[in-house]
């Protein structure tokens, strides 16, 4: 039979103890929600309206202006989608001012100058 070397292990010194409170099985979490959903694991948000800029505010005006954009593309005029959402005909166009550019002119990257030459785009 082959005797096995081993080498000599340096001494390793022994790990400090974690605190028990600071492990995430030892902490109580108590799944409480909000106004928009009774549990915030099984929220519809796709994002926490605590973690999102704006708050709840910024996701619903979000959710609203792409609602406001898809209509306006089958052809709702801003009075009409002013009235439909209960908002101003300027808040309307804020909301499709947010639109890409490309979505609103195909010819977006073909920009020219004052002299009518075309500007190289942009890779």
């Amino acid at each position: 039979m082959a005797q096995v070397h081993r080498q000599p292990e340096p001494d390793l010194e022994p790990l400090e103890r974690v605190r028990d409170d600071a492990l995430p099985e030892n902490l109580l979490y108590r799944d409480d929600g909000c106004e928009v959903h009774p549990h915030c694991l099984s929220c519809p948000l796709p994002r926490c309206r605590y973690e999102e800029p704006g708050g709840l505010r910024a996701l619903l005006n979000h959710e609203r202006d792409l609602q406001i954009r898809r209509l306006h593309a089958h052809g709702l005029r801003a009075d009409a989608l002013a009235r439909r959402f209960a908002i101003s005909r300027r808040t309307v166009f804020r909301a499709l001012a947010k639109q890409a550019p490309a979505a609103l002119n195909p010819n977006a990257d073909r920009r020219t100058n004052r002299n009518g030459d075309k500007h190289p785009t942009k890779p």
